[in-house]
């Protein structure tokens, strides 16, 4: 099934706060502020390039499981660089292939070089039902005889 929509309009609803960190912070300070914005992940800036994205993910595996001290690890070492971005003008159905393909869960949404939002496959989840709930309806009232 082929769900339309760009990521522009998941940017449109949801908003393109972006929430980021830079790369020489400690981790600790990555997972607190995970934590204050209840995100799961958050892009690694300097000087507003995208230099890599940390998550929960990147915490249990990269620091948890190798032993090391999350108070004395830099974000830049355990971060996923290179990124997998998309653009505003990617498709839906380009964004679930992408995250299905790479294993990722978060997709930041970068303009030219500037960051403009980020992704996530809940967004993508949560898109693809609210259009299906849609042409449900549609073809319910189509069926019933109230569809103009």
């Amino acid at each position: 099934m082929q769900v339309s929509g760009l990521v522009a309009s998941i940017l449109s609803q949801k908003g393109g706060s972006v929430y980021s960190i830079a790369p020489d912070a400690m981790v600790y300070d990555a997972i607190q502020m995970m934590a204050d914005k209840n995100v799961g992940a958050l892009l690694v800036m300097k000087d507003e390039k995208l230099m890599g994205v940390i998550s929960e993910r990147d915490y249990t595996r990269k620091v948890i499981l190798k032993g090391k001290l999350s108070k004395q690890t830099p974000v830049q070492e355990i971060m996923t660089s290179p990124v997998i971005t998309v653009t505003p003008n990617h498709s839906i159905d380009e964004c679930m292939r992408l995250i299905s393909e790479k294993r990722v869960r978060h997709l930041p949404v970068v303009d030219g070089e500037k960051v403009v939002g980020v992704v996530s496959v809940g967004n993508l989840v949560n898109w693809i039902i609210s259009a299906q709930n849609a042409t449900i309806n549609q073809l319910q009232n189509y069926i019933s005889g109230g569809y103009a």
